[in-house]
């Protein structure tokens, strides 16, 4: 099931290059935050990160409404973005405050205890809360735009789904990461492949020098030109894995909520004379 999903995914991505346009949004700006990042430092990195993150979400909102509508141009995908973003965009942030909510009663938890809680634990806590509630609450967008649904009723549909089809879900999952992985191991090759005088001294480091390496010393050593390298490398990525990964999730839910039988109760009642519905 989820292999069909993903073939469809790229078959509309061939018909319909409109598609590409948020990947060619996520791409910029993750370009642009890379170089800032390390000409500015996070102060203004951390800002600018913010306000893509909110415009990257305004396309792919419009990417979901294309799919559903089959077709469109770069009007309908603007303003499908824009019709649609707080439906989308309030989910996101009641999922990120339940969240949030669930650590700050742990560390209340651990501080009512008198005790300090263990990194390892922490960082075994943080997977053991944010997996489930990512993979449970995956398809709130969708929901939202596919189906018009409001903010906890997204979610709620998103919940239902997942643990109506796991299998399905999880497969789909399985897929999405070897995609990102597949593309990321790729653009590495071309990465290293034009990096490599400077990147074949750290071959020859000791064992030590290794575990004391940093990201800034790797900064240091690619240089300008290594910096720039890496913002075109990043933007590929974004490039390539916004749209493939979104329209795959889009066919995904349609397939699943195509699938997925809604009982709704008949309400039974009658008019009276003058038209009126009175029910039982």
């Amino acid at each position: 099931m989820a292999i069909a999903e993903f073939k469809e995914a790229l078959h509309l991505l061939r018909r319909m290059p409109l598609l590409w346009v948020p990947g060619l949004i996520g791409g910029l700006s993750a370009a642009v935050l890379w170089i800032l990042l390390n000409l500015s430092g996070t102060f203004f990195a951390g800002r600018l990160l913010i306000v893509s993150g909110l415009l990257l979400l305004l396309f792919t909102t419009g990417l979901l409404l294309i799919i559903r509508n089959n077709g469109g141009d770069l009007r309908a995908l603007v303003g499908g973005g824009i019709r649609y973003y707080f439906p989308v965009l309030l989910p996101q942030l009641v999922i990120i405050f339940a969240i949030l909510v669930v650590f700050v009663l742990i560390i209340v938890t651990f501080t009512l205890t008198g005790s300090t809680p263990d990194p390892a634990l922490m960082v075994i806590l943080t997977f053991c809360i944010m997996i489930p509630c990512l993979v449970l609450t995956l398809f709130f967008d969708t929901a939202a735009v596919f189906e018009e649904r409001k903010v906890f009723d997204s979610i709620h549909r998103s919940i239902g789904l997942v643990t109506t089809h796991f299998s399905e879900v999880i497969a789909f999952i399985v897929v999405s990461i070897a995609v990102t992985l597949g593309i990321v191991f790729c653009l590495m090759v071309v990465w290293e492949a034009f990096l490599y005088d400077k990147l074949e001294p750290i071959t020859r480091y000791t064992e030590a020098q290794l575990q004391a390496f940093t990201p800034e010393q790797l900064v240091a050593i690619i240089g300008p030109d290594g910096m720039w390298i890496t913002a075109v490398i990043v933007f590929l990525a974004g490039f390539l894995l916004i749209p493939i990964l979104y329209s795959y999730k889009a066919c995904f839910f349609k397939k699943l909520a195509g699938s997925t039988v809604v009982i709704q109760q008949q309400m039974s009642g009658e008019y009276d004379s003058k038209g009126r519905w009175y029910k039982y």
